[in-house]
This record gives C-alpha cells, structure tokens and sequence, in this order.
C-alpha cells in the first residue's frame, strides 16, 4: 500500500507545552500558532486585568474576566492563568510552570525578565531544555534596545513605511502591522522550531532574539537589495513607476492592481484592454498616465470580465466581505466562519477549538498539572498572587 502523506493537523505538536508571557498581538500571534496545532499553550496573565488586548473593543465576553474581539482573534484555545509576578509567590507560580514547560516566549523590555531572576542563565539553570524565545521592538542589546515603540514606529525604522508614499505625502499606516506579525510573530515561530530541533540533537535549550524592526527591515531587504527601489520615492520596477506594476483607479472607484511584470502577462494584459499600442510600454514610466486613464472610464465589471480566466496577473482589490465569501479560499477551507476570518495556512487542517479563557479561567488545573498541591494553592491565593474565574464564553 502506497504512503500517503498526511496534511498537518491538531495532533502535531500535541505533548508541547509553551508558557506565554506576552501580550497584545506579536507574541500571541506567534503562541496561536503554535496552539492550533495542538500544542498546550499557557497563558500567563496579570491578576489584575490581563492581557491589554482584553479590554479592546467589541466585546464578546462581558466581565471584569471578559474579553473583546481583538483578544479572542490571536487566544483561542489557550489556558489563562492569572498570576501577580509583583509577589515572591507570583514568581514561584512562574517557576513551576516554566520547570514543566518546552517553550517560554515573552514579550517585556530588556531587563524585566533578569529583574525578577528569570534571565536567560537563571532559565537554563530551571530547566535545561527550555527554548527562550524573546519578542521586542529593537532586540535585547544595541543604544536603542529600551525605546518604546509599535508597529508603524518599527516599520518605520525599517525604511518600508518612507518607501510606502509618494514625495511630500505621508504614507497612511499599513492596514496589518506587517513588523509584528511577519517581522517578529513569524520569525519568533520559525526560531521556536529551529529551537526545538536542534535541541532534538544536542538535549539542550536555546534562546532567540526577535527583533521586530530588524525583522520587518529584513522583509524589505529584497527590495533593496535587488535596486528596486530608487533614489526617490515611487521610482523602481516595484515602487508604481511603471505601467505594468502599480494600482489603477476603476470608473467606479474600485482598485485594480496591475502586476504584468513578465513580458507574456503584460501582452496579455494589452490584448484585454484591447491596448496593442501599449506594448512596449511597460516600462516607461511617462505612459503610466494613458493606463490610468483607460481604467479611469471603464467599470469594474467590464474589467473583471475582461480578464476572467485571462493570465495576466490583474485583479481588482476586494473588500473584506469578499475575501470572506472567495470562492477559492472556501474551497481550500481557510475560511473559519465562526470568527469570521482566514485561517493561517498551517493551521487550515489543524484545531478550530473556538474556546477563549476567561482571566484566569484554568489557574487551578494548570497549577495541578504543574504539581502544585491544593494547599500550596490556597497559600498563594489568600496572599493574592494568583486568581482564578469561571468558565469562558464561546
């Protein structure tokens, strides 16, 4: 019988235990990902009021344990523990977790961790084989490493934001924050397993740095790398300077963009607009002005007739209505109907455990699995540094 090989699913990385320390988007991003496919992530959370992400609204959850949309977007199927690290007890609740755990990811400025007697050689000395997994905006070292800063800040630093406008027009902030999902959550991820394989071979932990400036610098590198930037804004075979690779405005207001780089998708795209004048005018820029006006007097239902079933690397920009209702993407199954959202591709085939904690919803049974005897609990309860709710809201 023939091996077939299976797709990726909510077994994969069952047996995994991952201790989340982070909050907002980066980090939790990052750990989501690691739940989805079944590993146990633990989410380590302030006794009073959790994760900031909790309280963004809508809200779905009501309660001072509650939580809103943007936290159950990046927790599902997480365990909340609610824990004050303020309190010696708090840190012993921390240090119990992390001698159990494979994978600690945290998201606090440089020296926060080391404060508490938690920094990369204490952790080693916890627990051997812990992978340590560091998410901040500048790095841990370097004259810049406690600056404060968000997404638009970090792709800021990284020159894709400057490259992002035109001269004398401030770029609008991307609609995704591009440095703390790819820049710092995926490439936290991806250092995570390089982490856990090679400790498969040497039976020792490891620590990874994730930058996300640095990450979201990396992105563009490419661009830069490859000249298709210019000196100024907007000039460059990637920038929009050229016919063949920029954004055109329909009758109707709607975007298309054009990508027709390759001389066989651009003479494509010529044919469709019934344009063999523009042949050879992929790449002058000056004849940029003559595409946008042909798009500019025709509708975005004649262009999408246009070029149904053509190769010519156009399409007309959907709204988030019609990436929920894409043809294509239900029929790969990415679509997850119930949080209205596409789902990562390595996640399509693994877990869809809609459930999202409550602020300290499994503070008990995680302290349980821990070895943390009832009475212990009790200790660190009544000194008020740990709590624990009722169950979620699905």
């Amino acid at each position: 019988m023939a091996f077939t090989y299976p797709a990726l699913d909510q077994d994969s990385l069952r047996g995994l235990t991952v201790i989340d320390l982070t909050r907002l988007f980066p980090g939790p991003f990052c750990t989501q990902l690691f739940s989805d496919l079944g590993a146990r992530v633990i989410k380590v959370e302030p006794l009073d009021g959790g994760d900031y992400a909790r309280w963004y609204p809508p809200a779905q959850c009501e309660g001072e344990d509650g939580y809103g949309e943007f936290f159950a977007s990046v927790n599902r199927g997480k365990l909340s523990v609610a824990v004050d690290m303020r309190k010696r007890e708090g840190l012993d609740v921390l240090r119990a977790l992390l001698r159990r755990a494979d994978v600690l990811v945290e998201g606090f400025r440089p020296g926060v961790m080391e404060k508490w007697g938690l920094g990369v050689d204490e952790l080693a000395n916890l627990n051997a084989q812990l992978i340590v997994c560091r998410i901040t905006g500048y790095g841990q070292d370097g004259p810049d490493a406690l600056v404060a800063g968000h997404d638009l800040n970090y792709i800021a630093r990284s020159g894709a934001l400057g490259a992002a406008g035109k001269p004398g027009v401030p770029p609008l902030p991307l609609p995704f924050q591009v440095a703390d999902l790819a820049g710092g959550a995926l490439y936290a991820a991806f250092g995570i397993m390089a982490g856990l394989y090679r400790r498969v071979k040497t039976h020792h932990g490891c620590f990874v740095d994730v930058s996300m400036t640095e990450g979201a610098a990396s992105l563009f590198g490419p661009a830069r790398a490859g000249r298709f930037s210019g000196p100024e804004v907007g000039e460059g075979l990637l920038s929009g300077a050229n016919p063949c690779y920029r954004c055109y405005l329909t009758h109707d207001a709607r975007i298309v963009a054009v990508a027709a780089l390759e001389p066989k998708f651009w003479s494509a795209f010529c044919v469709a607009m019934q344009r063999p004048d523009w042949l050879d005018a992929a790449y002058d820029p000056s004849r940029a002005s003559e595409v946008e006006a042909a798009f500019a007097a025709t509708h975005s239902d004649e262009v999408r007739s246009r070029f149904h079933g053509v190769d010519a690397c156009t399409e007309i920009c959907r709204t988030v209505e019609e990436v929920l209702a894409d043809d294509h993407l239900r029929s790969r199954g990415a679509i997850d109907d119930v949080r209205g959202c596409v789902v990562p591709p390595t996640s399509r085939h693994a877990s869809r455990n809609q459930h999202v904690p409550r602020l300290g919803e499994h503070t008990r049974l995680v302290l349980r699995w821990a070895g943390i005897p009832d009475a212990t609990m009790a200790q660190w309860h009544a000194a008020g540094a740990i709590g624990e709710s009722g169950p979620g809201c699905d």
